[in-house]
């Protein structure tokens, strides 16, 4: 048995889950704690105008990282399949034309954005007192973007050959360097949000310089790989299909950002969008902890799919939603009563601190409800299902949430956007339960699973 997949073998799912989910949870922490720590230290060392500039920032580096997160997820659940199979020179096509893909895919969209920024950050809602600040950190930080993206894909690559704790380990480099780096430049050096955006652009590439030495180590000797600029159209494909539908859940954020940070300046003023910001911040923790065991379960289900384990795919799914709900119950009691305590982290203005807490507590009413609804996207991901899985990643932000924002803003204001949140929410869950129980249609004779999966 190859040692790098012999941790597929584990017999309690529970456990293997749990191998995968914990490292996954807290390395998707520690990623989100770039923008929370910049967004910390600039909001208590210049004010709530500075996290109205990160917030405006937020949808650029959410794209940079759905893109980077598309070519990772997808290599991921390739390389996680091919192991199944023992088909190793599809894992070393899979691998080069990635690493092409995604060099090839950040390095034009940085080079586009730095262009055409000015353009580009009013349209995503900056006001005259938020612009200046926005655009210091945006013309800084983009640079960081390739580092991050081929962190992501090395670390994926990584952890679908069994390795776990890469992600957690490269991350957790990155955001301790970052919090350092961050109170040296923006409070003992006073550089504000350049020194902020400085810092993450550093730590950045210390997480690549760690993630490119254990590749190198790990998986570059072990395949014998000779890295070629390869873009071949049916492996790239392949790539992007799967992981188009991760690629989805994260641009939806920043298609929501851009569509909220213009109407709520125009319905509620700078000080709404600086709380749309908190909320964003703050909500981020409750995501990690449900993406985190949802991705966990992918390797697992695609390796065992991969080895014709219908059986073990069906118990990885099932032991995936009921940790997925107990875990952000839990998350959510938690974030319900302290809300206002965690985000007086970032501001110190006790109006805003309310109505920050009021709202959040509105937007987060009955999230529980959606674990299921993501158990769904990556199950179906896992299967290669790319079809499906984009259907269901597309469904909560883009279907329900937009157009029932835009209904209730103008029946509401800026109210109206918050209500829009649990009623998506409520939509959602129902649908990925309804997704899986046809995803997880099995035939009692042989079996088997039905994967044709009709329209819904």
């Amino acid at each position: 048995m190859n040692s790098s997949s012999s941790i597929f073998y584990e017999k309690s799912t529970n456990k293997l889950l749990l191998k995968f989910a914990v490292p996954s949870i807290i390395s998707l922490l520690v990623g989100e704690l770039y923008n929370m720590v910049d967004t910390l230290y600039v909001g208590r060392t210049i004010g709530p105008m500075a996290v109205g500039g990160l917030t405006v920032a937020f949808p650029i580096q959410r794209l940079i990282i759905a893109l980077g997160l598309m070519v990772a997820v997808g290599v991921y659940t390739s390389v996680a399949r091919h192991l199944g199979e023992k088909n190793e020179e599809e894992i070393k096509n899979s691998i080069t034309n990635s690493i092409s893909l995604i060099i090839s895919i950040i390095l034009a969209l940085t080079f586009f954005i730095y262009i055409f920024r000015d353009k580009i950050i009013l349209n995503l809602g900056a006001s005259r007192s938020i612009f200046p600040y926005a655009k210091d950190y945006i013309s800084i930080v983009i640079f960081g973007g390739i580092f991050q993206c081929l962190t992501v894909v090395y670390c994926h690559i990584m952890t679908a050959l069994g390795d776990t704790r890469i992600n957690l380990k490269a991350t957790s480099l990155g955001a301790i360097a970052n919090i350092i780096i961050d109170y040296i430049l923006v409070v003992h050096f006073n550089m504000g949000v350049k020194g902020a955006a400085i810092a993450t652009v550093v730590s950045q590439m210390g997480s690549f310089v760690y993630a490119y030495y254990y590749f190198n180590k790990k998986v570059r000797t072990r395949f014998n790989l000779k890295f070629q600029f390869t873009l071949e159209k049916a492996i790239v494909g392949s790539i992007v299909s799967v992981g188009f539908s991760t690629f989805i859940i994260e641009i939806s954020d920043a298609i929501v950002a851009f569509i909220l940070n213009n109407l709520l300046l125009t319905y509620g003023g700078e000080e709404s969008v600086i709380i749309f910001g908190l909320v964003t911040r703050v909500s981020m923790f409750l995501f990690i902890t449900l993406i985190g065991i949802s991705s966990a379960m992918q390797p697992i289900a695609a390796f065992n799919f991969g080895r014709e384990d219908y059986k073990k795919v069906k118990d990885v799914v099932i032991s995936t939603i009921k940790i997925a709900v107990i875990s952000s119950l839990i998350c959510w009691v938690g974030m319900f009563i302290f809300s206002q305590n965690i985000m007086s982290l970032f501001v110190n203005e006790s109006a805003i601190l309310y109505d920050a807490a009021k709202i959040f507590r509105i937007v987060i009413l009955v999230f529980p409800i959606v674990s299921v609804y993501y158990v769904a996207i990556y199950y179906y991901q896992a299967m290669g299902e790319a079809k499906s899985s984009f259907l269901l990643s597309i469904f909560r932000q883009i279907v329900v949430f937009i157009p029932l924002l835009l209904i209730l803003m103008q029946m509401f204001g800026t109210l109206g956007a918050w209500i829009a949140y649990p009623l998506s929410d409520i939509i959602s869950g129902l649908t990925g339960i309804f997704f899986v129980k046809r995803g997880l249609d099995i035939e009692d004779e042989d079996d088997t699973f039905d994967y044709e999966v009709n329209e819904a």
